[in-house]
């Protein structure tokens, strides 16, 4: 197959206006490494030369073969806003796309890219720079799914961080935002959920609250459909923020976005670089089911001593005041996503 990614790639440390984002953080060569291992994984499961080394012939002969497609890869920046020199990859990794755009609709350029290529591609691929593939099968579960669905439904990856020296190892870091952040642009109760089995395994698929995954892939018939659309490169900052928009808006309004349910959230995943999210776990962010058993374990015991009565107040209650309330939109998406992920800091 014939696999295009594009890659958003900015920074600029200790700047202002984009929010708490990886790109505006202090250390370069953290986010310099994050965008050298979101490239080369690419080449390295899909693109590289791969080979077994035969013992017995004292010859490598090539392997994964079936595995094997053309990747072109572009990274699309903003003036000198960005660590592309600090990249030490061989010549061809990628192609450099340097634009004026604001920096916080960077992400639109990219689709620009995949317009531009339309019909030279099998899949049209988005992904944040500190996105990294570990699936070789990426593809051929993508190809699946495509076959067995109409090319309305969209199969999304689900996002992870990891740490071996947290108390929690894994954690994927796409929950469900409030329904009425989304409402506006999807109707997840249509066609809530798919079931298939897979290599004898019973797995399911569910519509989401949270599409975001920082990535999409996109079939040439789904990348057709979107290009179509009056509101592509309408480069809107309506969902979240602007890079959350870029990522999410446009294929949330064309396709039923599927992701792999959590228990089998494994299914299709890639890697979020860092564990901005996953140290938050068991700290600000409960864990389900020890926060109501700690509370449980700080419970006083019940005195013995009789209950004193129950005293009248001094002051009789305001009155309820007759004037309605004030209506909840339900469209709000920014107080929505306080709810959800600036609980978070984030």
């Amino acid at each position: 197959m014939r696999l295009l990614f594009t890659v958003v790639h900015f920074f600029r440390g200790g700047a202002k206006g984009l929010r708490n984002y990886g790109s505006m953080g202090k250390d370069p060569s953290a986010r310099a490494l994050a965008l050298a291992r979101c490239i080369s994984a690419v080449h390295e499961h899909f693109g590289g030369a791969q080979y077994s080394l035969e013992h017995g012939l004292r010859q490598g002969v090539p392997a994964n073969e079936a595995l094997r497609h053309k990747v072109d890869v572009v990274v699309c920046t903003v003036k000198d806003m960005h660590l592309i020199d600090r990249l030490k990859m061989p010549a061809g990794t990628f192609e450099h796309r340097v634009t004026d755009a604001d920096p916080r609709l960077l992400g639109y350029e990219c689709h620009a890219v995949l317009r531009e290529r339309l019909g030279s591609y099998d899949y049209y691929c988005f992904l944040e720079d500190d996105l990294v593939i570990h699936d070789p099968l990426l593809f051929t579960k993508l190809n699946w799914f495509n076959q067995v669905t109409p090319k309305e439904d969209l199969l999304q990856p689900n996002r992870f961080e990891i740490d071996f020296h947290s108390d929690v190892h894994k954690v994927y870091v796409d929950g469900d935002l409030p329904p009425r952040a989304t409402a506006r642009f999807q109707k997840p109760a249509e066609r809530p959920e798919i079931k298939a089995t897979v290599l004898g395994q019973l797995l399911t698929f569910r519509r989401t609250f949270n599409p975001h995954s920082g990535a999409f892939f996109l079939s040439e018939a789904q990348m057709r459909l979107w290009a179509e659309k009056p509101y592509f490169l309408d480069r809107s900052a309506e969902f979240i923020g602007p890079p959350e928009s870029a990522a999410t808006l446009g294929i949330m309004r064309t396709f039923r976005i599927y992701k792999p349910a959590l228990p089998n959230a494994a299914f299709l995943e890639l890697q979020h670089c860092g564990s901005s999210y996953l140290c938050l776990l068991g700290k600000q962010v409960p864990i389900a089911g020890q926060a109501a058993a700690s509370a449980a374990g700080k419970k006083p015991a019940a005195s013995t001593a009789p209950a004193a009565p129950a005293r009248k107040p001094a002051v009789p209650p305001p009155a309820r005041s007759s004037a309605p309330k004030k209506k909840d939109s339900g469209v709000d998406v920014e107080s929505a996503v306080e709810e959800g992920l600036r609980d978070f800091g984030l």
